[in-house]
């Protein structure tokens, strides 16, 4: 079964229930005697069985930097769930996973494995395309469904996934759209562009190359490197030998070697400008120099975060320093939740066949209490994210979705200067 029939699915089994954030396991444990009552039934729903949620998302690995605002935003998400009531008349439960990264497959393997024999109803994660590759065929396998808030392949989109892949990160189609335009509005014509090797780094350098290209500007070197090297000395030569009037730095925690090694060879941030992407925008502050970055500018996917949702994420984790992801992490497992409710059901394929629906085209809400209450009503909600309106297409992806365009300042941090929205074209 390919993407096409999920539409099909969900104008099949849409549901209505009661409030909020239990759950089940992937497809043989689990859900409710009663049969899914669909869109304004049976607003007592029970299921026998509370949701069960697991995440795989990065403790380990140049991704590390990532995960605790993922963490945090899932966990912010089942706290408002359960204390609304929960999901099917039972509290949501979650268990968190190390998704490391794709150099170490075995801990992502093992990680899997795990949540799969826990019986999840969905895995959150992971924050990484190329980790997300390595077990997602295993996951449909097992016909539980994989939620990322944070995979940007385009190649996610076209996947044989059997309609049990989600992501509330938009495809880097639409980054890389964003940062092009960004670098072209700023005078620079002649780009050069290092990427690190895997799906992630070669497909946002290519949307990024095209959307450059198209804009009249040229590619003066494409380097294309190992994130595991041990230095990188001779690709930033072939960056330097290229003169380019802009760099693109597509890349992870390996970012903090090759800034350093682009100052010694004279193409510094601070004589070439450099743009980051979501896989590097990070705060360098205590990494780099003061005014190493000022200046510099970079591109995340995902709606302005406003004060009040930070704070309600710093009562989580009061040591976050980042929120990149956090909305889309809370979104994803706010998503699942509700789709459970109006499935009446905690089984994997029910929520699958649901979270179309719950996203789009009824009543707007936001919030769980209030998109709850309303399943309950009988009504047909469309979910209004943190990251976003987060409507999904029959791919999964997000139909419409917004790039934040950040600039570093003096200290090595960054903070936003705009948002672009931006729609995937049918």
């Amino acid at each position: 079964m390919t993407r096409t029939s999920r539409l099909w699915r969900s104008l099949a089994v849409a549901g209505a229930a009661s409030l909020v954030l239990a759950a089940c396991g992937g497809d043989d444990d689990g859900g409710s005697d009663e049969e899914s009552p669909g869109a304004g039934g049976n607003a007592e729903a029970t299921s026998d069985e509370p949701l069960r949620l697991g995440t795989l998302l990065p403790e380990t690995g140049n991704l590390a930097f990532l995960g605790p605002p993922e963490f945090a935003g899932v966990d912010l998400a089942i706290q408002e769930i359960n204390e609304g009531g929960g999901v099917l008349g039972h509290d949501v439960e979650v268990t968190h996973t190390d998704s490391s990264d794709a150099s170490n497959t075995a801990v992502t393997q093992q990680s899997t494995d795990s949540l799969l024999n826990a019986g999840v109803a969905a895995i959150i994660g992971a924050a990484s395309s190329g980790v997300s590759f390595t077990v997602l065929d295993r996951i449909v396998q097992d016909e539980t469904i994989m939620f990322s808030p944070a995979n940007t392949s385009p190649d996610f989109t076209t996947y044989e996934d059997d309609g049990l892949y989600f992501r509330t990160a938009p495809s880097d189609v639409l980054q890389g759209q964003v940062l092009g335009d960004t670098i072209l509005g700023d005078g620079h014509a002649n780009v050069a562009i290092m990427n690190l090797d895997d799906a992630y780094g070669n497909g946002l350098a290519q949307y990024l190359s095209e959307t450059i290209e198209s804009g009249g500007g040229t590619i003066a070197a494409h380097i294309v490197y190992d994130p595991q090297a041990s230095n990188y000395t001779s690709e930033v030569s072939q960056v330097a030998a290229a003169a380019p009037d802009a760099i693109a730095l597509i890349g992870f925690e390996e970012t903090v070697t090759i800034i350093p090694e682009l100052v010694t060879q004279g193409i510094g941030p601070q004589s070439i400008p450099l743009y980051f992407v979501d896989g590097n925008l990070s705060n360098y502050g205590a990494d780099l120099p003061p005014g190493t970055l000022d200046g510099n500018k970079g591109t995340l996917p995902g709606a302005e975060t406003g004060p009040e949702f930070q704070e309600r994420m710093l009562e989580i984790n009061p040591d976050l320093e980042d929120f990149s992801y956090g909305p889309e992490s809370y979104d994803a497992t706010m998503l699942l939740a509700l789709a459970a409710i109006q499935a009446g059901s905690v089984e994997s394929r029910d929520i699958a066949d649901n979270l179309v629906d719950v996203s789009r085209e009824g009543t707007e809400c936001s919030g769980f209490q209030e998109c709850a209450d309303l399943l309950a009503d009988g009504e047909d909600i469309d979910y209004q994210g943190v990251s976003g309106p987060v409507e999904f297409t029959e791919a999964g992806d997000p139909e419409t979705a917004t790039i934040g365009v950040y600039q570093y300042g003096p200290d090595n941090t960054y903070t936003p200067l705009e948002y672009v929205e931006r729609t995937m074209s049918e």
